[in-house]
């Protein structure tokens, strides 16, 4: 991956602090006002003191000079135009993220900004922020319930994939919890990748009653091809608030027994080599994401390069032009 950038700099920018210096300078000339006069019979004798007198420097001339000076100080603050290519190395890392959207989901046993809000909406926001996290990392999406669906394939185009997550829906992939479906299907889009590490992060709320394969024997897959799953427990322990409609359509919530099947899940992250968490809450499954982020994470290589062309010659040119203006007009004899 490469950034390409044009633009205008100064190497050594402190120096144009010296620039302030000038501001001074020029009040106290405004509040010098005019040389006083000496006034004379005859002129001989003041032309038998010495040189001829010289014209009055004038604005002009006081511009000249601060103008010179001005330019004196640009010239050493190094004025440079070019440009810089900075190329990153990719992590080398492909990511699978597998997330339940069930009708469980819809408990309300998470909050954001103090609002109790449903287990996906949390799930949204923490997995969009690992996102962000990961810049170099090609990462796909899997949502499931009954059965899984791919909502993304592995891709760099990440806010493309945001957009595609903040679209997932509880119920969406039917109602029933198929995680030995949803680790095949990951596994299938992972297995052809030649990325250094293969990794699924999967979520559930609940426990694996649908799908044509087990959690554990999808495992199996994953680990003979040397895929990671990392799983993660999603809901408060015991009972959950869940919004149900009563008959005349009213929002009611009741409280009901929720269970994961955390032995199954652990399971599948020992024999692939990766590791299981329980959410019990957003900050716990924002703290399981970015120690996810920390385990799976490659150093990366960044190379730049740089080619600028000095301007500070021309600033000097121009300088030397002000300064010999300035020097003659300073100098001139009055008619």
């Amino acid at each position: 991956m490469s950034e390409f950038f044009t633009d205008f700099r100064f190497l050594h920018a402190t120096f144009l602090w010296l620039l302030l210096l000038l501001l001074p300078l020029a009040l106290f000339y405004a509040r010098r006002g005019p040389a006083p006069a000496l006034l004379f019979s005859s002129i001989s004798l003041v032309r038998s003191l010495g040189t001829p007198r010289k014209a009055s420097a004038g604005s002009i001339t006081f511009l000249l000079r601060m103008l010179s000076l001005a330019l004196l100080i640009v010239a050493l603050a190094r004025p440079q135009y070019g440009n810089s290519t900075t190329e990153v190395e990719a992590s080398g890392i492909d990511i699978m993220l597998a997330v339940d959207v069930s009708g469980s989901m819809e408990a309300m046993d998470f909050h954001l900004d103090d609002k109790a809000v449903n287990r996906l909406a949390v799930v949204k926001k923490v997995v969009q922020n690992f996102i962000d996290e990961r810049p170099n990392d090609r990462i796909g999406l899997i949502a499931f319930g009954a059965q899984p669906f791919l909502v993304s394939p592995l891709t760099l185009d990440h806010d493309w994939l945001l957009k595609r997550m903040d679209a997932l829906e509880i119920g969406m992939a039917g109602d029933g919890t198929a995680i030995g479906s949803a680790i095949g299907t990951g596994v299938n889009r992972l297995r052809e990748q030649k990325a250094k590490s293969r990794i699924l992060i999967l979520l559930t709320d609940g426990m694996s009653n649908s799908g044509s394969i087990s959690p554990l024997t999808a495992a199996e897959a994953a680990e003979a091809l040397g895929i990671k799953v990392y799983t993660i427990g999603a809901g408060t322990r015991g009972e959950a608030p869940i919004p149900m409609r009563d008959a005349f359509g009213r929002v009611e919530l009741t409280w009901m027994k929720v269970d994961i099947d955390e032995n199954t899940l652990k399971q599948v992250a020992k024999l692939t080599g990766a590791s299981y968490f329980r959410a019990t809450n957003t900050a716990s499954l924002e703290n399981i994401y970015g120690e996810i982020n920390k385990m799976e994470t490659t150093t990366r290589k960044i190379k730049k390069f740089e080619n600028y062309r000095e301007l500070f010659p021309w600033v000097l040119v121009l300088f030397f032009l002000a300064f010999t203006a300035e020097t003659y007009l300073s100098r001139r004899r009055v008619p």
